[in-house]
């Protein structure tokens, strides 16, 4: 049987600073992402099996990506916990806001690297991650290929 990629889409809101860069983007703000979601394999070719015709369910992707990137870094804030920014993370975490704290400078092109890890982790073993875009803005994204990976 053929493979088939499919794709699934998600949005979420997240805040971030990227300490020591020369332009605005230094200040803490946010950014209503969209993140692609693209899987390939071979769909399920038992008669009998609940998910026959499928590469994998819609639904169980979803589960997988809400988890481990929607649910934490929606309406959260991301800092690079190796900078200065740990002292106002610390801070806005007493006072009850949801903060993140990452070994890399949170930009689009080191938050996909991240996502990526977090889902091949989480994946059947008959599915491959194929590609992640993560829509920082309406004109700018970052793309994570598994064949740029070699």
């Amino acid at each position: 049987m053929r493979k088939v990629r499919i794709t699934k889409e998600f949005t979420f809101e997240t805040g971030h600073a990227l300490y020591g860069y020369d332009g605005k983007c230094r200040n803490v703000h946010g950014h209503s992402y969209k993140l692609a979601v693209t899987v390939i394999g071979t769909p399920i070719n038992e008669l009998g099996h609940v998910k026959h015709g499928m590469v994998i369910d819609f639904g169980d992707l979803k589960k997988i990506i809400k988890e481990e990137i929607v649910d934490p870094f929606d309406h959260a804030t991301v800092f690079n916990k190796n900078t200065p920014h740990v002292e106002l993370a610390k801070e806005l975490s007493d006072r009850g806001h949801d903060v993140i704290l990452v070994d890399y400078q949170p930009t689009s092109e080191m938050m996909i690297i991240d996502f990526a890890d977090k889902i091949k982790g989480r994946l059947p073993s008959n599915i491959t991650l194929h590609t992640l875009r993560l829509r920082e803005t309406e004109t700018s994204y970052a793309e994570w290929h598994a064949a740029d990976q070699v």
